[in-house]
């Protein structure tokens, strides 16, 4: 019993930082998207593809206010950030780095990233969702 509670805790933890940070960025980036690229220091972007960044930011931090609701339910939107962000770190920040291509404005990005990655293997119950239901 105490276990549920503690994973619901962390689960609503999670979903928290889940609603904060990315709705923050998908708001600013969609609304003063001048302003964001002066102020972290990026380069000019694609105003669609900056705006479909902005975009899912915020539909994640809109599906995390349901996960507060019921924590369990919504586990599947922090798996989709895992991934992703796994994903983004394999596939675009390793092989700029090995390249030593990798642009510092790019660091705090790689960093909230992290803070995600590692939030969500902690708190994801992985065993739970393996786990096969009986008939």
């Amino acid at each position: 019993m105490l276990d549920k509670i503690n994973l619901e805790i962390k689960l609503k933890i999670m979903y928290i930082y889940t609603i904060l940070i990315p709705i923050i960025f998908g708001l600013g980036i969609i609304i003063l998207p001048d302003v964001m690229v002066s102020l972290f220091g990026w380069p000019e972007q694609d105003p669609i593809v900056f705006g479909v960044t902005g975009s899912v930011f915020v539909a994640f931090a809109l599906l995390a206010v349901l996960g507060l609701r019921d924590p369990h339910r919504f586990i599947p939107i922090l798996l989709l950030q895992l991934f992703y962000k796994v994903i983004w770190f394999i596939g675009v920040v390793i092989p700029l780095l090995v390249t030593g291509e990798f642009p510092m404005y790019g660091l705090l990005h790689v960093i909230i990233f992290a803070t995600y990655i590692v939030g969500d293997i902690i708190t994801i119950p992985f065993s739970d969702l393996l786990k096969k239901k009986s008939e």
